[in-house]
């Protein structure tokens, strides 16, 4: 019998035409979570988005899910712990963001430095009647050239913003879980502890995932090492508190918040919308390229596969299901 996988979001269709050639598959398009409660006995698979929130209430009734497979290098979205006592293989992607997301990280930095959003609106509201408005008008807009930038998280998209951010004429200061010796080779990065890449940095991103050591790791105590600064995110919103940074931002503390994420997503209303030239806000989609879609669907599809085929895929989130449910009992193709 051929397994039946449900997709959960509009992935592109070369990644679901391969999966069809091995898999019935059905679209559950955004489901909320009694939806798929209801639905999610069905399948012996499911890919899902960021979007999709996979909690212990859905797993629970997953009676034959055999595998989650991530289209996403996170997973938080997912209750991992209920999956791994299930038997639930858990799967990510790895790697083919980093490009995509590392060049939208540094698309923000540049936007935020030279006020390019604030511009964008304040040209399209009709102001822009002098020269004069715009010189005496507009506050202090910075170059990133000569700036030094703090990267937190040097993996794979630490690595990639490092080389464009070094492109463009800047020091590369660092702090990760552990030292890099290529990127600190290649584009002369330098190891520091956390707080001095704070203090020492002009520009600050953030690249990291969200774990409970990560959660809010840019709190209150920390945004005071970041006064007269910027701060990019890219990584996850629960990496900043965002009721301190808000308060800086009202104190003119920092000098300016780029971020695609927030702590809770969507958002259509934020005290950030009220802060237009120091902040510029995208709704969570810097790895949304055309190339980078593609790419992660097959990645997403094949980890889908390989569990289905009896094999542990690298990209395994817990390895530790394999004790519970050895790969030859979820295999069915």
């Amino acid at each position: 019998m051929r397994p039946k996988v449900a997709v959960l979001f509009k992935m592109k269709s070369k990644p679901v035409e391969e999966l069809k050639k091995y898999a019935d598959v059905e679209f559950i398009l955004y489901p909320s979570v009694d939806e798929l409660k209801e639905r999610i006995e069905e399948f012996d698979g499911v890919i899902i988005s960021p979007l999709n929130r996979f909690p212990r209430e859905v797993i629970e009734r997953a009676e034959r899910l055999k595998v989650i497979s991530c289209h996403s290098a996170g997973y938080d979205h997912v209750d991992v712990k209920a999956a791994t006592e299930r038997g639930i293989y858990v799967t990510k992607v790895a790697g083919v963001l980093s490009e995509a997301v590392a060049e939208f990280a540094v698309g923000l930095t540049i936007a935020l430095l030279r006020k390019i959003t604030y511009s964008d609106r304040f040209i399209r509201a009709g102001k822009w009647d002098s020269h004069r408005t715009v010189w005496s008008g507009f506050r202090d807009i910075e170059t990133v050239y000569g700036k030094k930038a703090g990267i937190l998280g040097m993996g794979a998209i630490g690595k990639a913003i490092a080389r464009r951010m070094k492109a463009m004429g800047t020091e590369i200061l660092y702090w990760s879980r552990s030292r890099k010796p290529d990127i600190e080779k290649e584009v002369g990065a330098i190891y520091k502890p956390l707080e001095d890449v704070l203090r020492e940095s002009d520009i600050v991103i953030l690249a990291l995932p969200s774990t409970p050591e990560t959660y809010h790791i840019i709190n209150e105590e920390r945004l005071k090492l970041l006064e007269g600064k910027y701060l990019v995110n890219i990584g996850r919103g629960t990496l900043v508190d965002e009721k301190a940074l808000v308060k800086a931002l009202k104190e003119g503390k920092l000098k300016g918040y780029a971020t695609d994420v927030f702590e809770n997503e969507p958002v259509q209303e934020h005290e950030l919308f009220k802060h237009e030239w120091e902040t510029v806000l995208t709704p969570h989609y810097a790895g949304l390229s055309k190339e980078a879609m593609e790419d992660m669907g097959f990645q997403a599809v094949r980890n889908l596969l390989a569990v289905l085929r009896g094999e542990v895929p690298e990209a395994l989130v817990n390895r530790e299901v394999v004790e519970i449910r050895s790969p030859e009992d979820v295999k069915m193709l």
